[in-house]
């Protein structure tokens, strides 16, 4: 089953994520929260490709109840009820984790119906959005969470994971025997805008539709990079 490579780099653990140092360094809130294992309900907001969900992923994680996704974009009051149903049977007696992404397209009574199961600590949610909070979210589901902002990724940051896309032979595209060049590195991290996702996308298109060379490699020239992220950035 195909796989994204910017799905299949997602990191595991804290460590492995690059930026948000701010809240994930070594003396950040967020990472003391994480590590503490007594997880509140959270949303991060903050531009595409910076670590939302990944960041998310991680926090869950932590606390061992049953994991539920929605995108508020396609859920419905169907999807809340279904997920809180579980709450304090045997499928869930210590309640749910819920991941709402682009928590800012639910209308007010979709999320008036996470606030009962909120505030007795059966439901703890963790939102992302693109949009400030403070304008697109309920105040009262606001009160209830601890809300951090994620930055757009540095220029070194997109560097360092465009590196581990090309030369990761487990993740990565290092079993295609991939390479890069210097200078293709230096432009996709400048065109990548601070999206990691942008970046990624790109490695991966150049790495699928560049013919190996004699000596087997696969080879991203600046030539091939600038295609592949012109491509992305039209479609």
């Amino acid at each position: 089953m195909y796989q994204p490579l910017a799905d299949r780099l997602r990191p595991n653990s804290i460590d492995e994520v690059v930026g948000q140092r701010h809240i994930l360094g070594e003396q950040g809130v967020l990472r003391r929260i994480i590590q503490g294992g007594n997880i509140p309900n959270l949303i991060f907001y903050g531009p595409s490709g910076t670590g939302k969900t990944t960041v998310a992923e991680i926090a869950a994680a932590q606390m061992h109840r049953p994991f539920h996704r929605l995108n508020a974009t396609t859920a419905s009051l169907a999807d809340i009820k279904a997920i809180t149903a579980d709450v304090g049977t045997l499928l869930a007696p210590e309640g749910v984790v819920l991941y709402l992404d682009e928590i800012q397209y639910f209308n007010k009574k979709q999320q008036q119906s996470l606030l009962e199961f909120m505030e007795t600590g059966k439901l703890t949610l963790i939102a992302a959005t693109t949009e400030n909070p403070y304008f697109e979210v309920n105040g009262a589901l606001l009160s209830r969470s601890v809300i951090f902002e994620l930055y757009p990724l540095s220029r070194e940051d997109v560097r360092e994971l465009i590196l581990r896309a090309v030369y990761d032979e487990k993740k990565g595209m290092g079993g295609y025997g991939a390479q890069i060049d210097e200078e293709a590195v230096e432009f996709l991290a400048d065109l990548a805008g601070g999206d990691a996702r942008n970046a990624l996308n790109a490695v991966e298109l150049a790495v699928l539709t560049t013919t190996p060379s004699a000596d087997g490699k696969i080879h991203i020239t600046l030539d091939v990079a600038s295609e592949c992220i012109q491509k992305r950035v039209v479609r």
